[in-house]
């Protein structure tokens, strides 16, 4: 009896498109993956990388080992503190030389012109205080305490005006009133002094004395327009950098916060002192630095 032939199965000359459009998928992620790696925020990088060389570079950090037991003290003398109180400079002292609130002033209005023309930044002082306030969209994303590209550039123009000199800054933060809640800005405060907090962290990675800075945020309680408009929340949107003749000045603005000091009797009493000239090898010697009329 003959064998039946078993029937031939039908070649399928179609395979080749699975492998194809895997080989397209993958292709696909690949240029996904490069282009999401090649688009780089410039400020966090910057943040980090100066974290890590902070981190690796710190003899202190890499190679002090563990102590055991109780460790004494390095030192058992006392800081001394950034301005003495002691001290007193009469304003009427002759040979006197340009006041460095008047200066860094001048400077600012010459560094930035192009920001003050259009609304972004603000110049003002007195005798004993200057003020830079600047429109938070220019430093800050919406909700965010994450310095901006531009606010590294800024900032550092702003760090090389303020080193040559000695004079105590504080960084005020400001917000609208509309409520911010999320797990890391419960409230309007924590986002407004993270947001100074950033600013002095700034100045002090491009070289401005850490002794000399302080940061204090507001929230939305001390505004300076209305919150019923976009404009007005805009505005309201703030960091402030104040200059402050001495560390008195800046003590008492601090409580009450440059929106709402004024140079009366008892600040004037506290300006009589001027804060030393900041020391670093590029100090041209000393100068004396009386009370200014208004900047």
């Amino acid at each position: 009896m003959a064998r039946r032939r078993q029937p031939e199965e039908h070649e399928n000359h179609e395979r080749w498109l699975v492998s194809y459009a895997d080989f397209i998928t993958l292709l696909f992620a690949f240029f996904v993956v490069m282009y999401s790696i090649s688009s780089i925020n410039e400020g966090k990088y910057k943040v980090v990388s100066e974290a890590l060389i902070g981190v690796f570079n710190d003899p202190e950090r890499s190679m002090r080992p563990i102590p055991i037991g109780d460790e004494r003290p390095l030192s058992v003398r006392p800081a001394e503190p950034l301005i003495k109180e002691s001290e007193q400079i009469d304003a009427g002292l002759a040979g006197a030389s340009v006041d460095p609130l008047k200066s860094i002033a001048d400077d600012v209005r010459d560094a930035f012109g192009d920001l003050i023309k259009s609304d972004q930044m603000t110049v003002r002082g007195n005798e004993l205080w200057v003020e830079i306030e600047l429109n938070s969209s220019l430093l800050f994303g919406s909700g965010d305490a994450m310095p901006s590209d531009i606010a590294f550039s800024i900032i550092e123009k702003v760090a090389k005006i303020l080193k040559p000199f000695a004079n105590p800054v504080h960084v005020e933060g400001f917000t609208d009133d509309l409520p911010i809640r999320t797990a890391q800005y419960p409230t309007n405060w924590e986002l407004s002094s993270a947001r100074a907090a950033s600013i002095v962290r700034l100045l002090a990675m491009d070289g401005v004395n850490p002794a000399r800075m302080a940061s204090v945020g507001y929230g939305e309680f001390q505004p300076i327009a209305g919150n019923d408009t976009a404009e007005g929340r805009a505005r309201n949107r703030r960091v402030v950098l104040v200059i402050s003749r001495n560390l008195e000045v800046r003590r008492s603005l601090t409580a009450s916060g440059s929106a709402n000091a004024t140079p009366d009797a008892a600040l004037k009493r506290a300006g009589t002192q001027t804060a030393p000239p900041a020391q670093s090898p590029s100090s041209e010697g000393s100068r004396v630095n009386p009370p200014s009329p208004n900047l």
